[in-house]
C-alpha cells in the first residue's frame, strides 16, 4: 500500500482511481497529477514502481494543496467569514444551507432531524 500525502493509497485500484482517495484531488487532478509524472491512466497502483510512485508524491507535493493544509485553509475561510459577520458566516454559525437553498420544506441535511414544536398531547 503506497503511502501519498499521508493517506494510504489502495493497491488493487487504477492508479487515476486511487488517487482521488486523497482529500482535495478528484477526477481531473488525478488525470493531470499521471500526465505530468508520465505515467498512464489505465496502469494499477499495484503495478507501478517505487520510482514512479515517487514522482507521483513529489508533484502533489510541489503543485498541489491537499489533506491537511486544503482542510485548514477551507476551515480558516469558513471562520473568517463568521468572524466578520457575513450572511454566509451567520449561515455556517446556525447550521443552515449557505448558498441560498430553500428551507421551509427542505434543507433537512443541514438543520438535522425534524424536531415538531407547539404540539401538545391532550390531558
Amino acid at each position: 500500500m503506497a503511502r501519498i500525502a499521508g493517506v494510504d493509497i489502495p493497491r488493487n485500484k487504477q492508479a487515476r482511481i486511487a488517487l482521488t482517495y486523497i482529500y482535495g484531488v478528484g477526477p481531473n487532478i488525478s488525470r493531470d497529477i499521471l500526465k505530468k509524472a508520465q505515467i498512464g491512466d489505465e496502469i494499477w497502483m499495484k503495478d507501478l514502481t517505487e520510482e514512479e510512485v515517487t514522482r507521483i508524491r513529489n508533484i502533489i507535493e510541489k503543485d498541489y494543496e491537499v489533506e491537511g493544509d486544503l482542510r485548514r485553509n477551507v476551515a480558516m475561510n469558513i471562520k473568517r467569514l463568521m468572524d466578520i459577520g457575513a450572511y454566509r458566516g451567520l449561515r455556517h454559525r446556525r447550521g443552515l444551507p449557505v448558498r441560498g437553498q430553500r428551507t421551509h420544506t427542505n434543507g433537512r441535511t443541514r438543520k438535522g432531524p425534524k424536531k415538531t414544536v407547539g404540539a401538545r398531547s391532550k390531558k
